[in-house]
């Protein structure tokens, strides 16, 4: 097969974001293997590869200038509590499978609510993303937000991205000390989508990213 050359910075960007998601996917693979003996271990791991990514990868959240002083993503105290193996029984399929339409600047992302998850005394929503290729989507808030977490609510689940802990047959794997900053919370020059009212936790749920100062 013959070498493609991508001209311009546009196809710069699409090679630059393609090494992005690559490095994320491999990110989660590793965690997820390491996890299963050492969730802990597992999470260090994964918090040292996502801070060098932002310190130096090219599609980082992070502003040129702010990369400069940039040292560490800061996150809450690791809590095994919040490693949640939630089974089937604990997993309720909508028969609705109501849609949430996003509007983004590149166009509209269609979100169909799949089933919901029993997380405490309260739910959440577990997404199916409409379109090409699928996938999982979890976005949520709680009590934290506008003070030890970003405003907007945090995500959990992005399969599209291979953002995942687990999720078979047997169960879905919940872990919140992963939970992280959708991009929107480093930079406004990013558009994202944000956790719906439904899948707000009444309660202070401090593990996972911090907000970013």
């Amino acid at each position: 097969m013959e070498d493609v050359a991508f001209e311009g910075t546009s196809g710069i960007r699409s090679l630059e974001l393609a090494g992005w998601r690559r490095l994320t996917a491999e990110m989660y693979a590793k965690v997820r293997e390491l996890s299963e003996s050492d969730p802990k271990l597992a999470w260090q791991r994964y918090r040292e590869t996502r801070s060098e990514m932002f310190r130096s990868h090219p599609q980082s959240p992070l502003a040129p200038e702010r990369k400069v002083s940039f040292r560490e993503i800061e996150y809450f105290p690791y809590d095994p509590a919040w490693r949640l193996r939630v089974p089937p029984a604990l997993i309720s399929v909508e028969s609705e499978r109501r849609v949430i339409d996003v509007e983004l600047p590149e166009g509209r992302l269609r979100f169909r609510r799949f089933a919901t998850v029993s997380v405490e005394v309260s739910t959440l929503t577990l997404f199916s993303v409409e379109g090409y290729g699928g996938g999982l989507f979890l976005p949520f808030k709680d009590r934290t937000n506008g003070s030890g977490t970003y405003g907007g609510g945090r995500y959990l689940y992005d399969t599209i991205k291979g953002a995942d802990l687990g999720a078979g047959p047997g169960s879905i794997i919940l872990d919140f000390n992963f939970a992280y900053n959708p991009s929107c919370a480093y930079s406004r020059d990013w558009v994202c989508p944000l956790a719906p009212a439904e899948n707000s936790l009444p309660f202070a749920l401090e593990a996972g990213e911090r907000a970013f100062t």
